[in-house]
């Protein structure tokens, strides 16, 4: 039975279909693996530790040399994605209605999805198709985590003033640690290098289906067709210009746009902004709802749409980023084989 075969067949396999697996068990039979012991801390517990393990090993394929490129890459796409996040919510509150909604959603909701993103989709779509220095971009994108830009893009537009204690060092630092140990141990030892990149792969599947089982499809109801339509916008807007910067700038276009998604920790940021100021207090939980809708909307289309991308983009271009990623390490390689 060739399962492995017919997952590396579809465009991104490996991460879509047990992430979708997941979702459709715990949508359906939420309890079915929450029976306790290794069963539970594997499929169902194990996201946190498992890509925190793959950051490892990614970190551990980096030279010293390759530290700025990761940096710019992460800054970039942190960059593209409160940009457009931010824009986006400046407009929906400058034509709001009455009731301060923009085609029934709530500007607030718009930001807080459009300028969060989820981390575990983009560790499982680089980890397919980029290179180690697109995997350690991620210590920089941990910045988007929480409602600390959310609160940057309302007071840069008068929204509200600027709050303090919305965004925590060491949560930052606890993102970066696993990254940093792989990058010391891959550069103290070539054969921990060689022995560390078979990690990577090998996790994607696991992690991805642990995501899929904090995914329900009952979200999407909850949040109705304004909740979706974020998902979709934040999917499609930050996801293509990611696409689109990355590709002029000579990097891999596929890895540009895995940062279209929403993390479902941008559920809490509506009613911190709230606790922050009352202002909001009136459109916090509806703004709640249409996060959380967008949160599981993105975690659906942004495989499928990366899976698009993929079929229209030169093969070449993104084989390209693995042969420099080899080519960054030949007496590694010559070592392993």
């Amino acid at each position: 039975m060739k399962i492995k075969a017919t997952l590396d067949r579809i465009p991104g396999g490996m991460m879509v279909v047990p992430l979708l697996l997941g979702a459709t068990i715990n949508t359906f039979l939420p309890d079915l693996l929450r029976i306790g012991n290794f069963t539970q801390a594997l499929f169902v517990d194990s996201a946190g530790a498992l890509i925190a393990l793959f950051l490892l090993c990614a970190g551990a394929q980096i030279n010293l040399t390759n530290v700025g490129s990761a940096a710019a890459k992460g800054a970039t796409l942190l960059a593209l994605k409160w940009i457009v996040g931010a824009a986006i919510g400046l407009l929906a509150y400058a034509f709001a209605g009455p009731k301060g909604l923009f085609l029934g959603m709530v500007p607030l909701a718009i930001i807080a999805a459009m300028t969060n993103s989820n981390g575990g989709l983009y560790v499982a779509i680089v980890g397919q198709y980029g290179r180690a220095d697109d995997k350690a971009a991620y210590s920089l994108l941990a910045l988007n985590d929480g409602p600390f830009l959310t609160m940057v893009a309302l007071s840069i537009f008068g929204a509200m003033g600027f709050v303090n204690g919305l965004f925590s060092i060491v949560s930052f630092i606890s993102v970066l640690l696993p990254i940093v140990v792989g990058i010391v141990l891959g550069n103290l030892d070539p054969d921990l290098r060689s022995f560390l990149a078979k990690g990577s792969d090998m996790l994607i599947p696991f992690f991805a289906f642990a995501l899929g089982m904090g995914i329900d499809f009952g979200a999407i109801i909850e949040g109705g067709l304004a909740g979706i339509a974020i998902g979709v916008m934040t999917t499609l807007f930050t996801g293509t210009v990611g696409y689109f910067v990355f590709r002029t700038l000579g990097w891999n276009p596929i890895v540009g746009s895995a940062e279209g998604s929403t993390a479902g920790n941008a559920v809490a940021t509506p009613m911190a902004i709230a606790a922050a100021n009352p202002v909001f207090e009136s459109v916090a939980k509806l703004a709640t709802v249409q996060v959380a809708a967008s949160t599981v909307t993105t975690a659906i289309l942004l495989p499928l749409f990366v899976s698009f991308l993929v079929s229209r983009t030169d093969p070449k271009r993104i084989a390209a980023t693995r042969d420099e990623e080899a080519l960054d390490a030949p007496a590694e390689g010559a070592r392993a084989r």
